[in-house]
Order: structure tokens, then sequence, then C-alpha cells
């Protein structure tokens, strides 16, 4: 179906794919090679938001080095896109620019594209063929299909513990039970995500500041607080506005006893969100619904066991990134709030997506449950 140089030419679309890691939110990370002959004409990958896609960079990366395209593949990790957005269409690019053959790794799940920009290259006279490392290209945009696929962000629970599960002491001290190998992986995960959120009771004890510090990256991810009543003090360092968007926080209400607090919040430049459920508490459902339609395609947690409970209790949470330090703490905190089992049959299953050391530490990657909505057919 696919020949070994079409691998060869993804991986490496693939490979510049993965240099937008922290950049192209909230768009998804798309690598494009363009080659002729064997030879590598122009490659790219998509800039910052407004900036150039993946297809445009290839093209003006292959004008730059004095090559014409006429008659060339591109190798893309997305399908092009067919509509007017920040930038004009790609497919319409590559067709003008000759390209006489399209390699995607895998359809567009926005709705607004969705195989039209397919389509518009066949009709052009383009030979297009798709699914091409199509589960490597999912994965590398697993947010954006999210949000795409259901309107919420892929949710990533972050949580770092000792071997017997014991996330704190019983007095509250956590800092640190990994090393700092880890928590320099944290931060990775932490760059890529387009938002970090936590909860008020984390905000109280540890007052963090919810930035990435232990890697170099572009940009700050949103800062995102659950706070029901607004009890966060406005001195709060995850509230400080000079670096990234200005902080989210998401209460029940902001009428009545809390209008003041509220009024505060929003003088230093916090955007106050009310979503309450019938028990006045955050509506978790409606908060992600929220985010997703800020662009926010992966969402990155780290709070505390009572929060972290509520999210998988309610259905909130995609896949868990934990930190097992090879130590043994005793009776502290654990790691979720959930309710006591009567059957194994109401346990939560788990699928384990990745294992690997990092320093002394050991990270598992483990996933809720396959999400069907996110899975598609691969199209030729």
């Amino acid at each position: 179906m696919f020949s070994e140089i079409d691998h060869t030419f993804m991986l490496q679309a693939l490979a510049l794919a993965e240099r937008g890691m922290y950049l192209t939110t909230p768009n998804p990370r798309v690598g494009c090679v363009i080659v002729r002959d064997g030879d590598v004409l122009g490659a790219g990958f998509t800039q910052p938001a407004g900036g150039n896609h993946a297809e445009i960079q290839a093209l003006e990366d292959a004008a730059a080095r004095g090559h014409g395209v006429a008659g060339a593949t591109a190798y893309v990790t997305l399908e092009p896109c067919s509509h007017f957005g920040r930038t004009p269409p790609c497919a319409d690019a590559l067709v003008k620019a000759g390209i006489v053959r399209v390699i995607a790794a895998m359809e567009d799940p926005n709705p607004k594209v969705s195989g039209r920009g397919l389509q518009r290259l066949r009709e052009a006279g383009i030979e297009v063929r798709c699914g091409l490392l199509e589960r490597e290209a999912r994965e590398l945009n697993i947010g954006f299909v999210a949000r795409m696929a259901r309107g919420t962000p892929w949710v990533r629970l972050k949580i770092a513990a000792s071997l017997d599960g014991t996330t704190a002491l019983e007095n509250g001290v956590s800092q640190w039970i990994t090393g700092e190998a880890a928590r320099a992986d944290g931060h990775r995960w932490r760059a890529r995500a387009c938002a970090i959120l936590t909860g008020i009771g984390t905000v109280r004890e540890d007052d963090p500041q919810l930035t990435v510090r232990a890697i170099d990256t572009p940009r700050q991810p949103q800062r995102v607080l659950i706070d029901s009543r607004l009890d966060v003090s406005p001195r709060a360092r995850m509230l400080a506005t000079g670096d990234g968007p200005a902080p989210l926080v998401f209460c029940a209400s902001d009428s009545g006893e809390a209008a003041t607090r509220a009024e505060i919040l929003r003088q230093q430049g916090v955007e106050v969100i009310p979503v309450a459920n019938a028990r006045g508490k955050v509506d978790l459902q409606a908060m992600l619904k929220a985010l997703g339609q800020r662009g926010i395609n992966e969402l990155h947690v780290e709070s505390g066991f009572k929060l972290n409970g509520s999210l998988l209790r309610e259905g909130c949470v995609d896949e868990l990134l934990i930190y097992l330090a090879p130590t043994l703490l005793g009776p502290g905190r654990a790691m979720f709030d959930l309710p006591q089992l009567e059957t194994l049959d109401k346990r939560m299953q788990l699928t384990l997506h990745d294992i690997h050391q990092t320093g002394e530490d050991i990270r598992i990657l483990a996933r809720l449950a396959p999400a069907s909505s996110l899975s598609s057919t691969t199209k030729l």
C-alpha cells in the first residue's frame, strides 16, 4: 500500500510536527515534507496560531532553497485544510504549486475540513492517499482530535507518589517525593498542554505557580483554578497575570456573597466563570466544555486527592500520568478520593499506554478507556 520510501518521509514529517509540540495551540501539530525523485525540496511545521501552516512553511522553504516543486509529492501528517481561517487554504496552495501527489497521515477531525481538503486535491487531479502512520499522527494531536470530536479537551491527570501510593504525608508535606528528573519531565508535559488546572485545596496548601520552569518553552499554558466559593487569595501565585494568558477561575457563583471577591479578581485581570451543578459545586463537565470553546486541546491537571477523585468519578479524565518514587511513606494522603467498592466488577479499568524510567522514578501513562469517538477508519 505504502512504500518504504513513503514511510521514511512520513517519519520525517512526524519529526517536524513534534517540533511544534509547544507552539501550535490551539491548532494541531503538523509537519510537511515535499519530495521529488527521492530528494527533499522543502520541509516545515505549523507555526504559532496566525502563522503559516506546515504546508506553506514547506513551500516557502523550497522556494528559499531555489527549488520548484512542480511534479513533487507532499507528505503531510494531517489533511491539508480547505477553509479560510486565520490563513488561506493549504489545499489550494499545494494545487497552485504543482504538487502531483499528496500522502496524508490522517484526515482532519475538524468538521470544517473532514475530508474536504483531500477531495479538493483529488478534484484538481492530484493523487491522494491517506492513512500512513495514522496512529502516530493521532497520538501527536490527541488533544486536538478530542476537542474536534466531542468539544472538550483531552484531560491528563498528573500525580507523583511513593510506591505505596502516598502523595503526601498526613501533615501535607509532599516536596519532594520524586526526583529532579521526574520533576523536569513533568514540566515537559505541562509545556505541551494548553492549560494547567488545579483546585483551591492545592492553592491553599502549596500556593503553586502553575508555570513551566524546568525546561525552555516559547509560551506559558493557561492557568485554571476550580474554586466553588471563590475563596482564593488575590495574592495567590497562580493568579499572577505577568506570564501567559489571564488565569481562569471556575466557581459556582459570582453573585451574592461571592460578588465582591469576584470583582476583586476581575479587576486584577482574572477571568471568573460561574458554572454550578445541582450541589452548588463547579459543574466539571460544563467547565470542560467551556475550556473546549476556548481552544484548549490538552488539559494538564495537578490537584489534590479530592479533586482527582471528583474528576474520575464524573468521567472527566482520559489518562493518568503517574510518577512513582522507589520509596515507602506509609499512611498519608492517597492519589484519589474514591468510594469504597463492594465488588471488583465496579472497578475502573485502565490500559497501560507507556511505562518509562525517569531518573530513579517510574513514569506510568495509563488510559481509562479507549474513546470510540476519537477513533476513525483509515481512508484511502
